[in-house]
């Protein structure tokens, strides 16, 4: 059998790969029952997310354990997978001010493959394996795969679990090569896509929400929200001035001109106003109390009080 002979066998095992009749008409079906189908389809990703919350959970606690080691979080992908990875990296910073070495992602052909279709290079496992040869004990890797089958994937995940990186699988497929790399896989089985094979479409939703979940609730556990506001968010730009002096007037209850004097004395920050308006204290005494408490405002407060 010859190599592509065995991987058109391989790939008639994937859920992802098959072509379901129940969407053999889709060309012929009207826009308004085309959209419909895509709809539901998308609710099947999610439902498909929340069965695996388990392994989800199990996930997130070993990349916290790891953040709060000082180490970093990693994506690794080819394609789609790999975009998604990027993408969720890209947006920790603004949202959770955290340095952007701290959450990054990982592309198989590199930054020209985030426009570019490079197919080839998701078939490189050297490459993958050189890219998990940069983590070390400290980190976490998440491998996103569809297929579950990605060379490149299984290259990176091998190679960091060899250095003793927390080893996180992705795939929407079960019993999944990348899987057996992973000290945490979770394996989201979308089924079928509309478009057959275009894993673009509900693998993609449910690798996004996967992704999201990991790492919004590692910054949640980080000390980086208050309750469910963005108390580290940048204040970069008017709206977000904005939204800084609506969280900090949510927090407290103050008035919008109290908010903004807690932020300009504040130097900006939403952490630091919320805690001077909460305790009277002036900025430096508050800036002291979040260092001592990790960043945690909810632990500095409670420092606070008991004193």
């Amino acid at each position: 059998m010859s190599d592509r002979d065995q991987l058109r066998s391989t790939l008639e095992t994937l859920s992802t790969e098959r072509v379901d009749p129940a969407f053999a008409q889709l060309d012929l079906l009207g826009t308004s029952d085309q959209v419909a189908l895509m709809a539901e389809q998308g609710v099947v990703a999610a439902q498909a997310v929340a069965s695996e919350r388990e392994s989800i959970a199990r996930a997130v606690d070993g990349i916290v354990e790891r953040l709060h080691r000082g180490g970093r979080l990693v994506y690794v992908g080819a394609g789609t997978a790999g975009r998604m990875g990027v993408l969720d990296a890209s947006e920790i910073p603004p949202t959770f001010g955290t340095d952007p070495s701290l959450v990054t992602g990982l592309i198989a052909g590199g930054e020209h493959a985030l426009r570019n279709a490079v197919e080839n290079a998701e078939d490189d496992i050297d490459a993958g394996e050189q890219a998990g040869r940069e983590l070390g004990p400290d980190d976490a890797i998440v491998g996103i795969s569809a297929s579950g089958r990605t060379p490149y994937v299984v290259g990176a995940l091998r190679a960091a679990r060899e250095r003793g990186a927390f080893t996180v699988s992705l795939a929407c497929n079960r019993d999944s090569e990348i899987s057996k790399h992973a000290d945490a896989p979770i394996e989201v089985v979308v089924g079928p896509e509309v478009v057959a094979g275009s894993t673009r479409l509900k693998a993609g939703t449910a690798q996004k929400l996967v992704i999201n979940t990991l790492s919004t609730l590692a910054m949640v556990q980080s000390g980086k929200v208050y309750g469910n506001l963005m108390v580290d968010v940048q204040s970069t730009n008017e709206k977000l001035r904005a939204r800084a002096e609506r969280t900090v007037m949510h927090a407290t209850g103050v008035t919008p001109e109290a908010a903004a004097a807690a932020l300009a004395s504040a130097g900006g920050s939403v952490k630091l106003a919320i805690g001077i308006v909460e305790t009277g204290a002036d900025a430096e005494s508050m800036r002291r109390a979040l260092d001592a408490a990790g960043g945690n405002l909810r632990a500095a407060l409670a420092a606070a009080s008991a004193e």
